[in-house]
């Protein structure tokens, strides 16, 4: 089963200004490739060419921050801990985010596993960094207020419209409960509301297509957890409700950070238990906003993902690619191929398409440890 996908076509409106990433337009010369320049190497240690029509980019030394990248891809297959017997890959969770589930069941350190199968801003700020400067707020009651304003400020909607939550999921959780729905087509998003009549809920970009959202489709709530790394803005600012997730766009699953945007969001609100976010949480998201350039990452997802299509086209398989920070890809059984290389993709059972993975799109490191994984397989080398 394939999805079909149809890309939305016009003017994005996705803004250069105050960019940091060193993402560039097309320049005169360049064929209309992107070029990414020697300052985007703080974030993502810089690629060659690979082949004909795919990002171009400019060498630059590899500092001490590509080096840190480098490891945190770990080596082309990870080492394992000793075992008594042989090991077997355990069956995919239903989101996703296997990875360490995965490396205790096939004995590789955790730390050592390229997990592909959660969809994360793979060019955030290292927000271990900025929470170790936040530690004195775990010693304090969590009050949402200042984070709150913040980030209604940054998305450009009023505070009294917005509900910060424990993760997109609770923002999910506490629509839902309160206006129940039903999902517009399958395959949707698992977290959705399946009732049989409601308000109608659609993911933007389609979890799991990927295809963002026509301007003549109309949905009452709009899940936009990942439409920022998409499209380079907060929010497509239409009627209804609309929920999110800061999780994905700054790659912090364990921060659980989510939000509701709704004219009457106090009913939402009901629903959530006292102090729902950590007090760390509120303190890292005030300085995550000030170092926040959604429209340079999204165009470094965007270069990205073409070269992550590319690495399984040139490997036979067929990819679909959309305006989503992941591929779907038509590859039975490459879970566990890929799994015993340390290597974790998301099976798309769950979606009703078995025959399927969908692959976040990575940094530059994930890419090249993606790429020999790849390789191994194709030359029929499986450790």
């Amino acid at each position: 089963m394939m999805i079909r996908l149809r890309r939305v076509t016009g003017p994005r409106r996705v803004s250069a200004k105050g960019s940091t990433t060193g993402i560039d337009r097309p320049q005169p010369g360049t064929g209309g490739r992107t070029i990414i320049s020697a300052r985007y190497a703080r974030s993502s240690p810089v690629r060659s060419e690979r082949a004909a029509g795919s990002v171009a980019v400019r060498s630059a030394p590899v500092d001490a921050a590509s080096a840190r990248l480098s490891d945190r891809a770990g080596p082309a297959v990870p080492a394992r801990r000793a075992s008594d017997g042989p090991r077997s890959i355990p069956p995919p969770g239903p989101h996703g985010g296997d990875g360490s589930r995965l490396a205790e069941a096939l004995g590789f350190d955790p730390g050592s596993i390229l997990d592909l199968s959660q969809n994360l801003n793979p060019f955030a700020p290292d927000v271990g960094a900025v929470a170790a400067r936040h530690l004195e707020s775990l010693r304090r009651y969590p009050d949402p207020s200042d984070a709150a304003r913040m980030l209604a400020e940054a998305i450009g909607v009023e505070p009294e419209r917005l509900l910060l939550t424990n993760g997109g999921a609770a923002a999910v959780a506490a629509v839902a409960r309160e206006i129940g729905g039903q999902v517009r087509s399958e395959p949707e998003f698992g977290l959705h509301p399946r009732g049989t009549d409601g308000p109608v809920w659609r993911s933007d970009p389609h979890n799991p297509s990927g295809v963002l959202a026509g301007a003549d489709e109309v949905a009452d709530v709009w899940d936009e957890a990942f439409y920022p790394l998409a499209i380079g803005r907060w929010s497509a600012g239409r009627q209804g409700v609309v929920v999110g997730s800061l999780t994905k766009v700054f790659a912090c699953p364990g921060l659980r950070l989510g939000y509701v945007i709704a004219d009457d969001v106090g009913r939402f609100a009901r629903h959530q238990p006292q102090w729902a976010v950590s007090s760390l949480g509120l303190a890292v998201l005030a300085e995550l906003l000030e170092c926040t350039d959604l429209a340079g990452w999204s165009r470094a997802i965007a270069a990205s993902r073409v070269e992550l299509a590319d690495l399984f086209r040139r490997s036979g398989w067929q990819v679909s690619a959309a305006d989503a920070p992941w591929v779907l890809v038509r590859a039975p059984g490459l879970r566990e191929r890929l799994a015993q290389q340390g290597v974790v993709v998301r099976d798309c059972t769950s979606f009703g398409m078995p025959d399927h993975v969908r692959v976040a799109v990575p940094d530059s490191a994930g890419l090249d440890r993606l790429e020999r994984a790849l390789s191994r397989l194709s030359n029929g080398s499986n450790p």
